[in-house]
Order: structure tokens, then C-alpha cells, then sequence
């Protein structure tokens, strides 16, 4: 009896269900699409060590990235400030030549996140079919669903006929919602948000919306304790269930079912899986600009974030130097 995944990394399923589609017959399965329940903005990014307050290390991981701080030796200082300052132009999004708290917290937030924008970044061509550098839903539909669409009576009795049926709408409201502008196409940040709706404020909502489609197995929109339980654990020949099934069931009467009425409704699974956590990147934003604001306004300049460029950078922006060279347009 094995523990299942209790929360989801809702992105991943795109993949699988594109590698099913274009499998030969007989390789196809049925996607795996449950996976980790409870998101946790920032996870890259934890608590800062009480012994970092004179090495800038926590710094310069949240600024830059953990890889990319890992090179900052390769380059003198001189050109340390160079490519820094090239990073605060792209931090200062509205161009009035200060970087407020706000535009520092969306920049470590993105920078932590970059392995998602590396992951549409590898994907992106399977999907964009005419290389407008957008991705339409029809182009989406038939990079995913062009094989069971094209060969309905393959799937007719199958289990999978269910799955796809099922999967589609539900991934054409998902793409409505992350297709902000409504125009039907999807730029790479609209795309971005349709793969990783768990990363993105405005996809909140569908993130606990699937979530409840998943574990609601009686359709009465709700989730049981029964049906939390078997979202994560399946019974094998009726044993009898391990401890830490037993500690899930308490935890689902003493701290999901808030309102002790036996289910849990939307905003109860919101509060489970949307957990509001400490935002580390919002201190740490708020950290750098006080050490950094000089005169105290409450924002930096590029001259005072270059006067302390030891502490966002030190020597290590050699990678992401690089790259901001090369107009990566995921970050």
C-alpha cells in the first residue's frame, strides 16, 4: 500500500497527455494528471540564515537565482555592475528609473519561477504550429487532441475515450482564463499561466476548481473525508489503513472542514491548497531596498542598487549576463 501524491503540480499534465496522443496505439495509457495538492508560492525560496547577515549569499540566491549565484566568482567587479545594471533596467517594468519594493518582489518572484519559464520555453515550438510566436487554441488542441479527434472509433471503448472527452473542455476553460485579453491566442505569459495555473494570482481559481472536479467523485461538488482520503490513498484487498492515513482523516476534520459540517466546499479547499504562507520574496524585496535606499524614499535608484552591488550580486551574474544577451524573454 503505497502513499499517493497529496497535492499537484497541475502543468505537468499537458505534457503527459501530449506524449499520449502522438504514442503509437499501443503504447498509449491513461495520463497520470494527479499530482501535488497543496501549492506553496516561493517554495525555491525559504527562511534566510541567521549566519548570512555578512555573506549576501540568501541575497544574491533570491536576486539571481541559486545556479546562476553559484558563478559569481568569473567576473570582476567591473563587469558584475555592467550586467547588474542591465538587470535593473529590466526590473524597473514601468521605465521612471527607480525599482519600487513592488517591482523587486515580481522580479525575485520571476526569477525563482524560471524553470517554468525554461519548461514553456522547451515546449513552445510543439505547440506554436505557424511560428507567429503565439499559440491559438486551435493550435493547442490539435498538438494535443489532433490524434483522438482525427480517430474517434480508436478510442470508442476505451477508457481513454472517457479521459480525452473529459480533459478537453476542461483544458479550453482553462486556456479562456489564462487568455486575458480574450483574443484566442496565447502569448508566452498567457501560455505560461495555462501550463503553471498554480504560479499565476488570476488562475487561483481554476487551480481549486480542477481540484474539486478531481477528488469529487459523487458529483454533489463537495469533497468527503472518503474522498479526500482516496485522492491520496487506494486500499489494497481491504487492508487496514497506516498510521498516516489515520493522521490525514484527523487532519481533515480538525483543520480542513472548517465549518465541521463533513465536506469540504470551494473555499475550504482553497484554504488547503492555497495556504497563505509567509511571503519570502516580499521580505526580502523590502530587505534589499532598505539596506540600499540612501536617502530614504522607499525606492531605489540604479545608482544606489550599483553602490551596493555586492550585496544584490556580488561577482555572480555570469550566467545571467549571458543570457540577457541572448533577449531570453521568459523572465
Amino acid at each position: 500500500m503505497a502513499r499517493g501524491g497529496r497535492g499537484r503540480h497541475l502543468g505537468l499534465a499537458m505534457g503527459l497527455l501530449l506524449a499520449l496522443v502522438l504514442a503509437p496505439p499501443a503504447l498509449r495509457a491513461k495520463p497520470t494528471v494527479r499530482k501535488e495538492r497543496v501549492v506553496r508560492p516561493d517554495s525555491e525560496l525559504g527562511e534566510r540564515p541567521p549566519e548570512d547577515n555578512q555573506s549576501f549569499q540568501y541575497d544574491h540566491e533570491a536576486f539571481l537565482g541559486k545556479e546562476d549565484s553559484k558563478t559569481f566568482d568569473q567576473l570582476t567587479s567591473e563587469e558584475s555592475k555592467e550586467r547588474l545594471g542591465k538587470i535593473v533596467d529590466r526590473i524597473d517594468s514601468d521605465g521612471d528609473g527607480f525599482v519600487t519594493t513592488e517591482e523587486l518582489k515580481t522580479w525575485i518572484k520571476r526569477v525563482q519561477k524560471r524553470y517554468i519559464y525554461d519548461n514553456v520555453a522547451k515546449v513552445w515550438k510543439d505547440y506554436d504550429r505557424d511560428k507567429d510566436d503565439k499559440i491559438s487554441w486551435e493550435e493547442y488542441k490539435q498538438a494535443t487532441y489532433g490524434y483522438y479527434l482525427g480517430n474517434p472509433t480508436e478510442f470508442h471503448d476505451t477508457s481513454d475515450h472517457h479521459t480525452f472527452k473529459k480533459m478537453l473542455p476542461r483544458d479550453e476553460r482553462r486556456f479562456k482564463a489564462a487568455d486575458l485579453d480574450g483574443d484566442q491566442t496565447a502569448t508566452r505569459e498567457e501560455f505560461t499561466a495555462f501550463l503553471h495555473p498554480e504560479e499565476f494570482e488570476h488562475m487561483k481559481e481554476i487551480v481549486v476548481l480542477e481540484t474539486l472536479e478531481d477528488i469529487d467523485k459523487n458529483g454533489d461538488g463537495l469533497v468527503d473525508q472518503d474522498e479526500y482520503i482516496a485522492d491520496m490513498f487506494s486500499h489494497e484487498e481491504n487492508g487496514p489503513e497506516p498510521d498516516w492515513v489515520l493522521s490525514e482523516r484527523e487532519q481533515f476534520s480538525e483543520f480542513r472542514d472548517l465549518n465541521k459540517d463533513g465536506k469540504l466546499d470551494k473555499d475550504e479547499i482553497r484554504h488547503w491548497i492555497l495556504p497563505q504562507d509567509y511571503d519570502h520574496a516580499q521580505a526580502e524585496a523590502r530587505h534589499l531596498v532598505y539596506e540600499s535606499d540612501k536617502n530614504k524614499d522607499e525606492k531605489l535608484t540604479k545608482e544606489e542598487i550599483l553602490d551596493n552591488w555586492n550585496m544584490f550580486v556580488g561577482s555572480q551574474a555570469t550566467n545571467y549576463g549571458e543570457d540577457l544577451t541572448k533577449n531570453h524573454d521568459e523572465l
